[in-house]
């Protein structure tokens, strides 16, 4: 059977994803496409179908909200000032916010294979996002505020926040951001000892 998309094509986008927030600011990213992108994060693969993503956008007045939760638990973690003061207003660095968590399982084994699958799945919506010509940013939650972000996002108690996702339309294009030098890949030949080396 013949893919719909070409390894070629594939590479290529994957190899043109870019971590960046130089976005139009004043450009929304429609909540239906945002939509549209944590549909195709369902799609990685999941063991025992736990379906453990969970998705909240910010965008408008909620960004701020999220800067403020985010700072007031960062200073009862006792994080500097200056931090702090950060925090409260980087939000508003792009248009929309996506946080991403995942739902405890039931065993300590399934609740890291849940969050496998949603690492999984935000690697996905990333993908898409620059197919759609934005930008994305994936951040992670700082100390200590995880659980006042994950009942800000009404997501379950226990719930782990993987991703605080900057998204905006792309003011450049990702050829024109240079990628960092990436190594090797290390693969060992199992029973030869060896590495299997560049084509």
């Amino acid at each position: 059977m013949q893919p719909d998309v070409t390894p070629n094509d594939l590479a290529k986008l994957i190899r043109s994803r870019r971590t960046s927030m130089l976005v139009d600011k004043e450009r929304a990213v429609p909540r239906e496409l945002i939509h549209d992108l944590c549909e195709l994060a369902q799609w990685a693969p999941n063991h025992k179908r736990t379906w453990p993503w969970r998705f909240a956008i910010a965008d408008g007045d909620a960004r701020a909200e999220l800067g403020r939760v985010v700072g007031d638990a960062m200073q009862a973690h006792g994080d500097p000032p200056e931090k702090v003061d950060k925090a409260r207003t980087k939000y508003l660095r792009t248009p929309s916010m996506l946080i991403v968590g995942s739902a405890a399982g039931d065993s300590p084994l399934r609740t890291h294979e849940n969050r496998d699958a949603v690492a999984a799945g935000i690697q996905n919506l990333l993908l898409a996002a620059t197919a759609h010509g934005l930008a994305s940013y994936w951040s992670t939650c700082p100390k200590g505020a995880n659980d006042p972000v994950a009942e800000l996002c009404c997501f379950e108690p226990g719930t782990h926040v993987v991703a605080m996702a900057y998204l905006g339309w792309a003011t450049r294009t990702s050829s024109s951001i240079e990628p960092p030098a990436r190594p090797s890949p290390a693969v060992h030949v199992v029973g030869e000892g060896s590495l299997l080396r560049d084509r």
